[in-house]
């Protein structure tokens, strides 16, 4: 009484749970794929920081003596 692969009965369910899986995979990463690439889409239209070290330094610096003519 010897028994094939093909007429195990724990093969035939593991075929279509095999595709279904592959599918649900297929499907999350295509998701992620078109959010990420939406979300660099979007923030492509604002606008950016400049972190060069000029912009951080005049940034950072302190504010300028004003003039006693000015003051009230």
């Amino acid at each position: 009484m010897s028994m094939t692969p093909d007429s195990t009965p724990a093969s035939s369910p593991r075929r279509p749970l095999r595709r279904l899986s592959a599918e649900l995979i297929l499907i999350v990463v295509a998701k992620l794929a078109l959010l990420s690439l939406l979300g660099w889409y979007l923030s492509m239209h604002y606008p950016h920081t400049d972190t060069r070290p000029a912009a951080v330094e005049r940034l950072l610096a302190p504010a300028p003596p004003t003039p006693s003519e000015a003051k009230p």
